[in-house]
């Protein structure tokens, strides 16, 4: 079976819960799936969630996510890097089916790593293993690479009428 590389982005809602909703759908056909999560906090509830598919499914975070409305510092770099490192090393292990680099395509954008490593990791993606990046703000370079591109636009939200983040929902 040939894998494809998939970018979701774009500034609507939805696109780390596509790609998890792949990954449901991927270990309940047996797949072996990681994730690797960038720029993501600790209290994601989806981690309860995936926690219960432990033996399909890793889940691994990069960073604390606490910068996103300010700078990276050096620990967020650094663990950004080691994480880059770890999801090639998932890539091309061969345990894998899918692996999922959620919020990868912010990367480059939040100088977390250069979009010329990120380039790299799709160049060694083995040819039957399912990469899926996500982010807003891919670079072009990113889209142009990818087999399948999902934009996510946002239409209507009720955050624009003063809704916050709920549990269970956006968080």
């Amino acid at each position: 079976m040939a894998g494809y590389v998939h970018v979701y982005t774009g500034e609507g809602k939805g696109k780390t819960t596509a790609a998890l909703g792949l990954a449901l759908r991927a270990a309940g056909a047996g797949w072996k799936v990681f994730i690797g999560q960038f720029a993501k906090g600790p209290a994601a509830s989806e981690l309860a969630a995936l926690h219960r598919f432990a033996d399909r499914i890793t889940v691994r975070q990069f960073g604390s996510g606490r910068f996103v409305r300010g700078r990276p510092g050096p620990d967020d770099l650094a663990a950004a890097r080691c994480g880059l490192a770890e999801c090639c090393e998932a890539l091309t292990s061969g345990e894998y089916a899918l692996v999922i680099l959620d919020e990868a395509n912010l990367g480059p954008l939040l100088h977390l790593f250069p979009l010329e490593d990120l380039l790299a990791l799709i160049d060694h993606k083995p040819p039957e293993v399912e990469l899926v990046l996500t982010g807003r703000w891919a670079d072009p370079r990113l889209v142009d690479r990818a087999d399948l591109v999902t934009e996510m636009r946002e239409v209507k939200h009720y955050y624009r009428a003063g809704v916050l983040a709920r549990t269970g929902i956006e968080q």
